[in-house]
């Protein structure tokens, strides 16, 4: 393994200089991977999914959120990582050195005009600085930083990223003493009840479901105020608990404390026509599909506590 001063300089050496080869989105801007981010964000601005509210708000149709600049030329998630050609070679050198650890510290993104549909997004990314060593609770390390420039087919600069994280070699764990006794089982996490969803804790302890109602629209998770309207008054209504599955995923990693593995979680669409996300119970795995009927039931994950999951039907 090479002294650390020769790493140092051999990093140092790729500032200025391409990180990885230019990546080039796999598919061009498009509508429904815009709907399905600002699902996941919680992002409602309608310029993003209405062309009509888009030309209402003088642009010429649907843009993309700015934020996902970087996103349409993310490498594909598969097992095993990224290939040589997705992945950046000065980070792979700390990594052959035993830095195997990263995290990301922060990023700066910088718009030049909105993406469309249509547009096919590449990105080149510059390493633009590597730190001397540093000394965290993380374990040594350095930070790397890495400049994105983003462009559209026809070569023009669309967007720019600076993206900083640390590589580090992860501090050694003190070995564990002997136990002298059984240690306590942990504790299942606990939600945060706020004046807003107490209502909601309320119901599931006394086996209800209970969504807010703005004037006949239910709403799940509980907010201050309806998000169409700004409306603050809100009605309680009770669910049936009937439902169909309408994504799910089988959690492998990371396995937290308090929970069994492998755990099927669902997102659920009742039969009002909200949705909520809960763990599916006593459920043979290959038997579970999206559009499976499912039937709301609560459990005791410790005395005294419930929270609500679904059965198949």
């Amino acid at each position: 393994m090479m002294g650390h001063d020769t790493l140092l300089a051999e990093a140092r050496s790729w500032i200025g200089r391409t990180a990885m080869p230019d990546q080039v989105a796999r598919d061009p801007v498009n509508l429904p991977m815009i709907r399905r981010w600002c699902d996941a964000m919680g992002e409602a601005n309608p310029i993003y999914t209405d062309a009509s509210a888009a030309r209402a708000a003088g642009l010429p149709g649907i843009v993309a959120p700015p934020a996902m600049l970087d996103v349409w030329t993310m490498a594909p998630y598969r097992p095993g990582g990224r290939t040589d050609a997705e992945s950046i070679a000065v980070l792979r050198l700390f990594d052959a050195a035993g830095y195997s650890g990263v995290v990301a510290t922060n990023v700066a993104q910088r718009y030049d005009r909105y993406l469309v549909p249509g547009d096919l997004i590449s990105a080149r990314a510059t390493v633009a600085d590597v730190s001397e060593e540093k000394r965290t609770a993380l374990g040594i390390g350095h930070f790397v930083t890495l400049a994105y420039e983003f462009a559209d087919a026809a070569g023009a600069r669309v967007g720019a990223m600076e993206f900083r994280l640390f590589k580090f070699k992860p501090t050694r764990a003190r070995p564990a003493e002997p136990l002298t006794e059984t240690p306590p089982a942990p504790r299942h996490p606990r939600p945060a009840i706020t004046h807003d969803n107490a209502f909601y804790w309320e119901g599931i302890a006394r086996r209800k479901l209970l969504f807010q109602s703005f004037g006949g629209r239910l709403r799940h998770p509980p907010g201050p105020m309806d998000p169409e309207t700004g409306a603050l008054d809100f009605d309680i209504v009770e669910a049936s608990g009937h439902g169909t599955i309408h994504s799910f995923a089988i959690v492998h990693q990371p396995q937290l404390p308090g929970f069994t593995y492998p755990l099927p979680v669902v997102l659920v669409e009742l039969e009002e026509g909200v949705r909520m996300t809960a763990n599916l119970l006593d459920a043979d795995i290959a038997e579970i599909a999206i559009g499976r009927a499912v039937l709301v039931d609560f459990f005791e994950v410790e005395p005294g506590y419930l929270l609500p999951g679904f059965r198949l039907v």
